[in-house]
């Protein structure tokens, strides 16, 4: 398992200990049984909305499998320079790739709601799926421009510019210029 790619390790664990079979854990997350393999392989840079998938089916809160060592009092990060990063695809259908980058900001942090990150989105030329999962997201662009494909809308935002929303509505966010973006985002998914 690459460095790059710590998740998987984490769902084995999480799915071992609840007692829950490979079949089993991709049925009641309706994902398929060779995407949980691979991704608790390594060998795929998971895209999110698999990942929450498997959290609620194992009833876990997402930051589970980004926690190392928990703390239960205040989780300081400084400057923003988060020292976990988690590599995700952006996408179900390239698997192999990282076009977001995130800095985890609680990684640390135990019994969170939700989960903050600095984000580097990289440019991406092939077509976006967008994707829908429970919960809410805010958006907050330091740097860059991005495009949010949302429902049958779409919206751009420059640096400054932020935008919350319900993400059980299809969306799918990157950057929109070969520069790539950086974003302020928080996460809420519910169990």
């Amino acid at each position: 398992m690459s460095e790059e790619n710590k998740i998987g390790k984490k769902i084995r664990q999480v799915r071992e200990n609840k007692g829950i079979s490979v079949e089993e854990l991709a049925k009641t997350s309706g994902n398929s049984v060779e995407l949980i393999e691979n991704l608790e392989e390594g060998a795929y840079i998971p895209s999110l909305t698999p990942l929450f998938k498997i959290a609620k089916a194992l009833d876990v809160r997402l930051g589970t499998f980004l926690d190392d060592m928990p703390h239960t009092g205040p989780f300081l990060v400084k400057a923003g320079k988060s020292e976990e990063v988690i590599h995700f695809s952006g996408s179900d259908s390239n698997l192999e790739e990282s076009t977001l980058d995130f800095y985890s900001l609680a990684y640390g942090k135990s019994d969170r709601h939700m989960e903050p990150f600095v984000i580097d989105i990289h440019p991406k030329k092939s077509d976006y799926e967008l994707s829908s999962h429970e919960g809410e997201e805010f958006v907050y662009v330091m740097d860059g421009e991005i495009e949010l494909l949302y429902g049958q809308e779409k919206y751009m935002l420059g640096t400054g510019d932020s935008i919350y929303y319900d993400s059980v509505i299809p969306h799918n966010l990157h950057a929109y210029s070969e520069n790539g973006a950086k974003i302020l985002a928080v996460v809420y998914a519910p169990r």
